[in-house]
C-alpha cells in the first residue's frame, strides 16, 4: 500500500506547474535573477494578502525574523522574550544578533506564548516579544499587544506557520509592529527552496529592512549600517506568486481536513486533539495531537507508511546550541512534557478522505497496542 507522506508537494508542484514554466524561462532568459518583476509583484500581493503596507521579501525566515528585530530597533544585550516550545530558529535569529534570548513555558492547552510567564519575564534590558504562530494557530496577540504597550515593547510576530490565520478580520503578520514568516517549501505557502520576508504597516521600519538586507545599503555602494545578504530571488517570487493565487483555497483544504480529523478522532481513546480559541481561524500549518508511549505510537505509524512526525522534539532550552542560557530540565515544565507526547499526523490541502482514513485507523491500532 502506498506510504502517506506528512506534506505531499509533488501535488501542488503539478498544479502549478503549467502557471510558472513560461515565467521562469522569462527570469533566465532575461537574467533578472536579483530583485526582478517577479519579487515586487509578489511583495505587494503577499502585502495585501496579509493585510499590511508593506512586504519586503528576504533569502529565508530566519534572516527575516532577524531582519524584522534589528529594524524595531532590538540592539546587541537586549532581551527578547520567546516561547520555549517553538523551531530553534525563533531564538536563533536572537542570538544571531547579540540579543539574548529569554525563554518563556506556554499554555498547557494550546501549547502557544503565555501571556503571564511573559509578564513574569519582563526586565529593564526586555526590548521586544516574539510570540510564535506556532502550528498554524495564532498566539493571544490582543494581550501580548496589551503587555508590549505597557512596556514599551517592540512586538515582531514569528509567523512562519500561520499564513492566513485570523483573528476575525485581521490576518497573521499584521499585529505586531513587524513580522517575519517563512516561505521553506513545506510551509503553507512554500517556495522552490529557501525564502522568507517582513511584513508590517510601518514604512520606516520596511525601508530599515530592506537597507539591513541589501548590506545595508539604500544606495548602490553607499552603506549606512552593518547589514547583510539576504533578498528573495526572483525565481521564488515567480513559484510564490503563483501558489499565492490558491492559498486561501488550499487553506480552506487544510480546514476541511483538519474538521475531519477532528471527526474520525473523536471516537479514538487516548488522543488529545489541538484547540482552537474562540473567534480565532488556524491556518492548519500541522495537525499535532497528544498521546502517550509518543516515540512506540510513530514507530508503528512509521511501519504501517504513515508519514508522522514530531514538531518539535527537543525544546530549545534542552538543546546544546542553548545551553549557554543555563536553563535546564524543569524549567519550562508545559513544554517538556508536551515535548514527549506531541505527534503531527500528515496534512496538507490535498489529503483524500481515504488517506485520513488510513491515518486514524493506524493511529488507534497503534494505541490499542499500548
Amino acid at each position: 500500500m502506498e506510504a502517506i507522506p506528512l506534506v505531499d508537494l509533488q501535488v501542488q508542484q503539478a498544479e502549478i506547474a503549467d502557471d510558472i514554466r513560461d515565467e521562469i524561462d522569462d527570469v533566465l532568459w532575461s537574467a533578472a535573477f536579483i530583485g526582478g518583476p517577479a519579487v515586487a509583484r509578489f511583495e505587494k500581493a503577499y502585502a495585501q494578502f496579509a493585510g499590511t503596507s508593506h512586504c519586503v521579501g528576504a533569502a529565508n525566515g530566519t534572516d527575516a525574523l532577524e531582519l524584522a528585530l534589528r529594524a524595531c530597533g532590538v540592539q546587541a544585550g537586549g532581551e527578547v522574550i520567546v516561547p520555549a516550545n517553538s523551531f530553534v530558529a525563533s531564538a536563533e535569529a536572537v542570538a544571531r544578533m547579540g540579543a539574548v534570548p529569554v525563554l518563556v513555558d506556554v499554555d498547557p492547552v494550546h501549547l502557544l506564548i503565555d501571556p503571564a510567564k511573559v509578564s513574569a519575564a519582563l526586565t529593564s534590558r526586555t526590548q521586544a516579544i516574539v510570540p510564535v504562530h506556532l502550528f498554524g494557530q495564532l498566539a493571544p496577540m490582543p494581550d501580548l499587544m496589551s503587555i508590549a504597550e505597557a512596556a514599551g515593547l517592540a512586538v515582531v510576530e514569528d509567523a512562519a506557520q500561520s499564513q492566513g490565520a485570523r483573528l476575525g478580520e485581521q490576518v497573521s503578520g499584521s499585529f505586531g509592529h513587524a513580522a517575519a514568516t517563512s516561505f521553506y517549501p513545506g510551509k503553507n505557502l512554500g517556495a522552490a527552496g529557501d525564502a522568507g520576508a517582513v511584513t508590517t504597516n510601518d514604512p520606516e521600519i520596511a525601508a530599515m529592512v530592506r537597507t539591513l538586507g541589501a548590506h545595508g545599503s539604500s544606495t548602490k555602494y553607499v552603506h549606512e549600517v552593518v547589514g547583510m545578504n539576504s533578498r528573495l530571488d526572483t525565481i521564488q517570487a515567480v513559484v510564490l506568486n503563483a501558489k499565492l493565487q490558491r492559498l486561501p483555497r488550499w487553506n480552506t483544504m487544510r480546514r476541511e481536513a483538519a474538521a475531519r480529523y477532528g471527526a474520525m478522532l473523536a471516537a479514538v481513546p487516548g488522543v488529545v486533539l489541538p484547540a482552537t480559541r474562540a473567534g480565532y481561524e488556524d491556518a492548519w500549518h500541522l495537525y499535532v495531537v497528544q498521546v502517550e508511549n509518543r516515540d512506540a505510537v510513530l514507530a508503528e505509524l512509521d511501519a504501517a507508511g504513515i508519514g508522522a512526525g514530531i514538531h518539535y522534539p527537543t525544546p530549545i532550552h534542552l538543546t546544546k546550541a542553548f545551553s549557554y542560557l543555563g536553563r535546564g530540565e524543569g524549567d519550562f515544565p508545559v513544554t517538556e512534557a508536551a515535548a514527549a507526547r506531541i505527534l503531527s499526523l500528515p496534512i496538507f490541502p490535498h489529503i483524500t478522505v481515504e488517506q485520513q482514513e488510513r491515518v486514524v485507523a493506524a493511529l488507534a491500532a497503534a494505541l490499542l497496542d499500548r
